[in-house]
């Protein structure tokens, strides 16, 4: 079973990313499953068709007599699917509701009883908290994503994930798999995010360029492929499936200092300027 963990600011596009990815996986005939650990419960909306009921929601719901078809919906292509959820507004933290989820997901013995081929975990990456770092801590993910935006916050996000990777990469073998750059930011120039990436000591392992296509198809609560499989955009996301799914180059990440950030920062300024 392949095991992997897409981080990544909020809004930057990970769950556009994690369903395209997923039904492209699913497209070729690997058996997937996707896990949303995103309080907001939307990772799997775009491959249901809508917005399912959380691990949390049935807890408080039922109490602790769940069974696995209360928690585990097929969407588009026999992707399974599953949201964490979190806590009610302004009560309890969304880390724990995601360590909650997850072990309620392990009594009942998901990944034995559905052997999915590929696990795919859509994880907030704002603040690598100790539960939003339960994949990493417990070993979940054999390998991770970041998606990215060519912005200073995007950029000191992803590198924060890369600081809890290498805190727990030596207790288990969760590596940086790549950077998944996202082009839909002001300032939209790839050398900037390869550089970042390189620092890292790993590489940019697909682009997704800015498309109304992706707003069409999330208003109809699709993916890209689902929505117009033979769209440009679409065998982008495909080709970005293959390109994790052969990815043999996984790395322990060298994060950047301040001042490479700050680096950076500037260069993506004189950009700024220049467009103007």
């Amino acid at each position: 079973m392949k095991k992997i963990c897409v981080y990544g600011k909020g809004g930057i596009g990970k769950s556009t990313t994690v369903s395209n990815v997923a039904v492209a996986l699913a497209e070729s005939g690997k058996k997937v499953m996707v896990i949303g650990c995103d309080p907001k419960g939307d990772s799997t909306r775009n491959i249901v068709g809508k917005k399912i009921p959380t691990v949390l929601d049935i807890l408080r719901k039922k109490g602790e007599d769940i069974q696995l078809e209360d928690v585990v919906f097929k969407g588009f292509q026999g992707i399974y699917c599953v949201e964490s959820g979190g806590p009610e507004p302004g009560i309890g933290c969304a880390g724990r509701g995601i360590i909650k989820a997850i072990e309620i997901l392990d009594k009942l013995k998901v990944f034995e009883t559905l052997e999915p081929d590929i696990v795919i975990y859509d994880v907030l990456g704002d603040v690598v908290c100790g539960g939003f770092a339960m994949p990493l801590q417990k070993h979940l993910a054999d390998e991770v994503y970041i998606v990215t935006t060519c912005d200073p916050m995007a950029l000191y996000a992803a590198n924060n994930i890369c600081k809890g990777i290498k805190r727990y990469a030596h207790r288990g073998n969760t590596r940086l798999g790549g950077i998944i750059y996202n082009g839909r930011s002001v300032v939209d120039n790839i050398s900037i995010v390869s550089e970042f990436a390189s620092r890292l000591g790993t590489e940019v392992v697909g682009y997704i360029p800015m498309s109304e296509i992706i707003v069409k198809s999330e208003i109809r609560k699709k993916t890209v492929i689902e929505y117009s499989p033979d769209h440009p955009l679409a065998n982008i996301f495909r080709e970005l499936g293959n390109r994790i799914l052969n990815n043999s180059r996984k790395v322990i990440p060298n994060p950047l200092s301040e001042e490479e950030l700050d680096e950076i920062s500037g260069k993506i300024e004189e950009l700024m300027e220049k467009s103007v």
